[in-house]
């Protein structure tokens, strides 16, 4: 079968076999991953729920991980990365995505603006580390903000599907109640599950920010247990700084959606980067790559553009440069490097 499909994609160059089953339907593909969208709700404000059916090739996600999907705007495809919230190991083989429509997010506004049943979306497989092991940890803490809900949400409903006996703590902080996705569903959970402790806090109510107290209120034995956390920058790292000061770090797990970089240094910004591969360049000005060669009129492939998907890689064929991340620097010739969390120190030379 694979070398029949070979054969016919032979035939049909220069465009592969897909091109052309997609104008008989669109989810009609032999090895392109899509999904069509089934059902949408925008139950919260600023947000959309997106219910999604992947095409045969689908293989499921674990619980925390991502996925990357693709749509058109403008006749561009733009993909991002979005963390399924339902369970793992369901048979119906649906996928359901919560996305927040960021302000200035392209793809995230266009999904809550435009989203209707029967979009069909490109779709990558499931994704990333930041998931629930196996066998499951005999203490599990949840901790998420804002819109890194998602991927502890999937932990979450994995956990209460799967019938988990051991004690379960979920702390979400959120502007208001409204803005909680799934907050209906988490109230079932917590009904149906004693051993499960689901708190959620508005720290504009003044019911608080996270620190030690509220960590020992919700889960007095995290000691012993494994946690995972997702959400805004100031919230992990204040998680981060009370396990690095207990000395827990191998039990902390994290996921980050935003992008944090250390300052640009002047001293840097200077210099050509020169894109070999086009044959165009531009002064450096400190972004990150992927900014650099947008900027030089390029359209370098990308996903997350928070250096999670590694959509973005290309080699750094001489020069320096310094991952914003971690503020480290890099010299050695002809390495892959990711695009957008990569600045250029002096002259760089990258291969798009």
């Amino acid at each position: 079968m694979v070398g029949l499909i070979d054969l016919v994609q032979t035939l049909t160059t220069p465009h592969p076999l897909d091109r052309y089953l997609e104008l008989v339907r669109p989810t009609l593909t032999v090895r392109e991953l899509r999904a069509e969208i089934t059902h949408v709700r925008r139950s919260v404000p600023g947000s959309v729920t997106l219910t999604l059916r992947p095409t045969r090739q689908w293989r499921g996600h674990v619980a925390g991980q991502y996925v990357q999907i693709g749509v058109v705007i403008d006749g561009i495809r733009h993909t991002r990365c979005y963390s399924p919230v339902n369970p793992a190991g369901r048979r119906d083989r649906h996928l359901q995505l919560t996305v927040k429509a960021h302000p200035g997010g392209l793809v995230s506004q266009y999904l809550y603006r435009n989203a209707v049943p029967g979009m069909v979306v490109s779709l990558e497989p499931a994704a990333g580390i930041f998931q629930l092991p196996e066998p499951r940890p005999e203490r599990v803490l949840l901790i998420s903000g804002g819109s890194g809900i998602t991927p502890v949400l999937s932990m979450l409903r994995t956990l209460a599907d799967e019938g988990y006996p051991d004690e379960l703590a979920f702390l979400h902080y959120a502007k208001s109640p409204e803005t909680v996705p799934h907050r209906a569903e988490l109230e079932a959970i917590a009904q149906a599950h004693k051993n499960f402790r689901i708190e959620l806090r508005y720290p504009g109510d003044g019911s608080g920010h996270f620190d030690y107290d509220q960590l020992e209120y919700v889960a007095p034995w995290f000691a012993d247990g494994e946690t995972y956390v997702c959400g805004p920058q100031g919230l992990m790292d204040a998680v981060r700084k009370i396990f690095e000061a207990e000395q827990l770090d191998a039990r902390l797990h994290t996921e980050e959606f935003t992008l944090s970089s250390t300052p640009v240094d002047a001293d840097e910004a200077f210099g050509t980067v020169s894109f070999s591969a086009s044959g165009r360049s531009a002064e450096n000005n400190g972004a990150v790559l992927l900014e650099q060669a947008e900027a030089a009129g390029l359209t370098p492939e990308y996903g997350c553009r928070m250096g999670i998907c590694f959509s973005c890689t290309a080699v750094r064929r001489s020069g320096c440069t310094r991952n914003v991340r971690t503020g480290e620097t890099d010299s050695d010739p002809d390495q892959p490097i990711q695009l957008c969390i990569n600045a250029p120190v002096g002259d760089v030379d990258i291969d798009i």
